[in-house]
């Protein structure tokens, strides 16, 4: 199914990376690292977003991807579109955050010659441009709410027209959507119109981050490391205090803060490779180190979404017992219960949105 993209029978057990077949077979050596698509992974986590992708993949389903930043929800975007019978045709990435709200219209529908001072041609937006392909809609609860309408529309009818234009035109495109933030949360707060939510979500996937892929951490690394070899053409290895301080950190960023972190303790090395996560960037200063039984927030990160970290993780800790999850926390047993249920509507809304 991939022959026309990549071949992986070639890179089979290269760097403890085995490609993944169809049909949910799994490596048999489970220290090994798992090729699907763009993505990797070993860890039980990843193992069932594969799974996911490749259900969802063959059909015409909107897809939201919702993770952290530096997940990887590209890759999950691109895989998609590699397993669909789009894989012929254009995949076009566009981040609803980077573009001003005065330019995303343009951007996302294309303008006519003359449409505004500047327009000397007529250009083509994203959906033109991915015109019989797939269109990966990157931060859409970053996207302006006015343009969220006409999205909105745009799914409903495919139909569209260009910025000054007066022609409707149609478009066949495949459109996957992703965002770092609850979009449940997003809707509340007024970020995310609900309606484009239920448009989008048709068929969400929950991409882990990668604190919660503990077989995959040192996994990863060592297949960056081999990445960087082949290219280079060297055979640097890790030191076994480079994986022990791997292991160990918390990674915020991520699966691309890893490969970073790879890239720079390469270039710094000869031929064993030392790696200081907690020191990555020296001269830009410290971050304080996540030991273990403690969380990390990103800023921006909005008070709900904090308090259900820390319950969740508190009720963790105590092993599920929610009166003494609740008596530390300070508040009431029937609080407590309360929170709990919410999440779980909102988990159960969500799965079957």
């Amino acid at each position: 199914m991939f022959d026309s993209h990549y071949d992986y029978a070639s890179d089979a057990r290269r760097d403890n990376v085995v490609a993944m077949p169809m049909r949910g077979a799994v490596p048999r050596e489970p220290s090994e690292l798992t090729r699907f698509g763009m993505m990797y992974g070993a860890s039980p986590a990843m193992r069932e977003v594969f799974a996911m992708v490749e259900r969802v993949a063959p059909t015409e389903a909107a897809v939201l991807v919702v993770g952290e930043s530096g997940c990887g929800k590209e890759l999950v975007a691109q895989t998609v579109h590699q397993l669909s019978a789009r894989a012929d045709a254009p995949f076009v990435a566009v981040n609803c955050g980077a573009l001003p709200g005065s330019l995303i219209e343009a951007e996302l529908f294309g303008y006519e010659k003359g449409a505004f001072t500047g327009a000397n041609r007529t250009h083509p937006g994203v959906f033109e441009r991915a015109e019989g392909g797939t269109l990966f809609l990157d931060e859409i609860t970053e996207m302006p709410l006015d343009m969220q309408v006409r999205l909105l529309r745009v799914l409903e009818t495919r139909c569209f027209t260009r910025v000054g234009g007066e022609r409707e035109m149609r478009c066949n495109v495949r459109v996957v959507a992703a965002t770092n933030r609850d979009p449940h949360q997003a809707v509340a707060e007024g970020a995310l119109r609900e309606d484009l939510l239920y448009r989008l979500a048709v068929f969400p996937i929950a991409l882990p981050p990668l604190r919660e892929r503990a077989a995959d951490v040192l996994l990863l690394a060592r297949h960056f490391l081999g990445e960087l070899n082949r290219e280079h053409g060297t055979q640097k290895k890790l030191t076994e205090a480079s994986e022990a301080a791997i292991l160990r950190h918390a990674w915020p960023g991520n699966v691309r803060e890893l490969k970073n972190c790879l890239q720079r303790a390469y270039i710094m090395s000869e031929n064993w490779v030392e790696v200081d996560p907690e020191n990555a960037m020296p001269g830009m200063g410290s971050r304080p180190a996540t030991r273990p039984g403690m969380l990390e927030f990103e800023v921006g990160t909005s008070l709900p979404d904090m308090e259900r970290r820390m319950i969740i993780a508190t009720l963790d800790k105590f092993a599920g017992n929610k009166r003494k999850t609740a008596e530390v926390l300070g508040v009431s047993l029937k609080t407590l219960y309360n929170r709990l249920n919410e999440y779980a509507r909102r988990e159960a809304r969500y799965a079957t949105a």
